[in-house]
């Protein structure tokens, strides 16, 4: 999924977020890291790929049910639209989960969208 997660979360008098990824990358970067739900303290190691091209945090909805993370719902949806700026075939971001990271030490709480990525897991933004 190629897509751009505008900074901050849905904008305020009614408008839709939309995401957009701006770039190709020219190599792509794996990484293994640790994430974990935070009402139980029970996480599980992901593979997940560093995107240069986004602006965003995303899980996949298929990984968020099958390690049991507590899905929020957003009060506005997330426009999924495609490089060219046409509507992704993907369906809309409608919730988000908070997490823990964890990366060799380092734990951080982050909110991740949760939308359709295929074989990938995650997608963290790198800057």
């Amino acid at each position: 999924m190629q897509t751009e997660a505008p900074k901050g979360r849905a904008r305020e008098g009614g408008k839709q977020r939309e995401v957009r990824r701006m770039f190709k990358m020219l190599r792509e970067v794996w990484l293994n890291i640790g994430v974990e739900k935070i009402d139980i303290y029970k996480g599980v190691t992901v593979k997940v790929f560093l995107d240069s091209g986004t602006m965003g945090m995303f899980m996949d909805q298929k990984m968020a049910v099958r390690y049991g993370f507590r899905l929020q719902k957003l009060e506005r949806l997330i426009v999924v639209r495609n490089i060219n700026g046409t509507n992704n075939s993907a369906e809309a971001i409608t919730h988000q989960v908070e997490i823990n990271v964890y990366y060799k030490g380092h734990v951080e709480r982050i909110r991740m969208d949760v939308c359709n990525l295929g074989r990938t897991d995650i997608i963290l933004e790198i800057l």
